[in-house]
């Protein structure tokens, strides 16, 4: 069997620590047999041959842009098998500006709401909120979450705006608080899949910081979300 090939795309808003954040994954990936391959942008996604031999892409770039040229490499790649998958801002809120990437991934971060106006200081830790991660029935079948029983974070909670080809395998609800203008809780996929041409994509959203992706309920939902994302279709 022919060694698979992963590439790790990193960069966009230095917050996430997408160097340090990705570093946590490149062991397990070695360990599994991955060839790994690691680019500092995306520009990789634009050369179609580095793509086409590439089994599963693990992307970590929190907002900045992205060309039409790699987008476009991004999709075909996808489209023909190539795995894609990521966690919290670096996929679920990258290349804002890009409807076609939001197309491409299903669900897009919106918000993630704060405390109490009064409590907050002017820090990250103004939107750490206590929430649950709930695992879906479907999660509860899946390979990404069979096992997981839901779990609490205190972290971001993000609001994400989705359409209906996302497979969801856990949510997240938001309550209403009387500073929020929301009149009912909103429930939001907090891990997800999605099917594209011959590819698979997993969407993990929690991941804001480093102690949040060794939670290991996180980590442990990452990491199988990259073998599962992995490519089932033999490159041409």
């Amino acid at each position: 069997m022919a060694q698979r090939r992963a590439l790790v795309v990193r960069g966009g808003w230095e917050g996430h620590r997408p160097v340090e954040a990705t570093e946590l994954f490149l062991p397990f990936l070695e360990e599994n047999g991955y060839a790994v391959r690691v680019e500092e942008s995306t520009d990789v996604y634009a050369d179609a041959d580095a793509m086409a031999q590439t089994d599963l892409v693990v992307q970590c770039v929190t907002m900045s842009e992205i060309s039409a040229a790699q987008l476009a490499g991004l999709g075909a790649a996808v489209v023909a098998g190539t795995g894609f998958t990521g966690w919290h801002g670096g996929i679920a809120d990258s290349f804002r500006a890009s409807s076609d990437y939001l197309h491409l991934v299903g669900g897009q971060f919106a918000t993630h709401p704060g405390k109490e106006p009064c409590e907050r200081h002017g820090g990250a830790e103004d939107n750490f909120l206590p929430h649950t991660v709930r695992i879906t029935d479907l999660g509860r079948e899946h390979p990404i979450t069979a096992g997981i029983e839901d779990f609490d974070l205190v972290t971001e909670q993000y609001w994400v705006l989705h359409d209906d080809l996302v497979d969801v395998l856990a949510t997240t609800t938001h309550p209403t608080r009387p500073w929020h203008p929301w009149h009912r809780p909103v429930t939001s996929p907090a891990i997800w899949t999605r099917l594209w041409g011959a590819g698979r994509i997993v969407v993990t959203t929690p991941g804001h910081s480093l102690d949040v992706l060794a939670h290991p309920s996180v980590r442990t939902v990452i990491e199988r979300g990259m073998l599962w994302a992995t490519r089932t279709v033999s490159a041409s």
